[in-house]
């Protein structure tokens, strides 16, 4: 289901290369409604894991993928590894058109983030080859951030990255299994602070050095006002992360709209705080808004607990995030339907 529209930014554009208002929303008219997840395989603790030489496995990869299809959703976004890239450049490019390949063998469009600054545990810089395994009851507790803290903070070693992010999206620039580009996952997060910016900024001069084919953006996150300056600024389509009620999500979707661009939500579901399938889903749909829940198969990162969770505390009532179990079967077999019944919708709109 789309809303067409057709409006003439009466904002200056701040860079020759970021797309007219009109361009963005016409490659977002001509796309359906993307409904879908954020991927990181059960198999994985970390992003490193996810596409480290010692651990990627597309079959299993593939198995979760057919998943997804079968659940009607139709987009996943993955955070990369610097690191895994640096150790070995070749070798991550064949992966990542390896894993595309998997995402278009099941219709499923991939968003990658080519950067994080999330840390949920001890390590703040990540480390190539087998990762440590879960620590139970701990939430996330071995994220690896990409490219890691200490490389965000230190200038010298960004003519690094900037090889990387140019060697990434050059590859893939005129490739329509990538949607869109997710430049950094929220920057500044995980105890940086404002000291990622120098960062963030450069990452966006090099995306826009290569000038694919496919919108740029970073997502708002937070209220950070020098942050999403920056964001609203330079994307091309207003991406965004809600973990919130019903009524939050739609005030927030409508702020956003003031910025008479596309609005997708890339990070959403968040069962304690009303995050939820049965709450949230008939908004994006009714909104136009596309959407990107957190995550599918529940798996070593352990996102069922909730944010902060630590070994000894009480079980959670509920899951925070996952849609399936370890097995397959649905977390509950109700939100499967109430995806399929939209997405449907979408299909017969579109």
């Amino acid at each position: 289901m789309h809303l067409s529209f057709c409006v003439k930014s009466s904002v200056a554009q701040h860079s020759s290369l970021k797309w007219s208002t009109q361009k963005a929303w016409d490659w977002y008219n001509k796309n359906p409604w993307y409904c879908g997840f954020n991927y990181i395989p059960a198999y994985a603790i970390n992003y490193t894991a996810m596409w480290d030489k010692t651990t990627f496995d597309p079959t299993a990869i593939d198995k979760e993928l057919a998943l997804a299809q079968q659940s009607g959703m139709n987009v996943l976004r993955a955070v990369l590894q610097f690191a895994v890239y640096e150790d070995d450049p070749e070798y991550f490019l064949k992966t990542l058109d390896t894993f595309t390949k998997i995402c278009d063998k099941h219709n499923i469009k991939f968003v990658p983030s080519l950067f994080d600054d999330c840390a949920f545990g001890i390590q703040h810089d990540p480390k190539v080859g087998k990762q440590p395994e879960p620590l139970p009851g701990w939430y996330a507790w071995a994220w690896s951030p990409s490219p890691g803290h200490s490389m965000v903070i230190d200038s010298t070693t960004h003519p690094r990255l900037e090889k990387y992010v140019k060697a990434v999206i050059n590859h893939f620039k005129n490739d329509d299994r990538i949607l869109f580009w997710d430049l950094y996952n929220e920057p500044t997060n995980g105890g940086l602070g404002t000291t990622t910016l120098p960062l963030l900024k450069k990452v966006i001069k090099w995306a826009r050095d290569i000038n694919p084919e496919q919108p740029l953006t970073i997502d708002v996150f937070d209220k950070n006002p020098r942050l999403n300056e920056i964001i609203f600024e330079h994307s091309d389509i207003i991406t965004f992360h809600n973990y919130e009620n019903k009524e939050a999500l739609l005030k927030h979707i409508k702020e956003l709209k003031k910025h008479n661009r596309p609005v997708i939500c890339t990070e959403w579901m968040n069962r304690p705080w009303q995050s939820t399938i049965a709450n949230s889903l008939e908004v994006f749909y009714n909104e136009g808004v596309g959407c990107m829940l957190w995550g599918l198969v529940n798996g070593k990162t352990q996102t069922d607990l909730p944010w902060g969770h630590r070994p000894g505390d009480p079980p959670a009532p509920i899951w925070q995030h996952d849609l399936y179990r370890s097995d397959f079967t649905p977390y509950d077999a109700k939100e499967i339907d109430i995806l399929k019944k939209y997405i449907g919708l979408s299909k017969d709109q579109h």
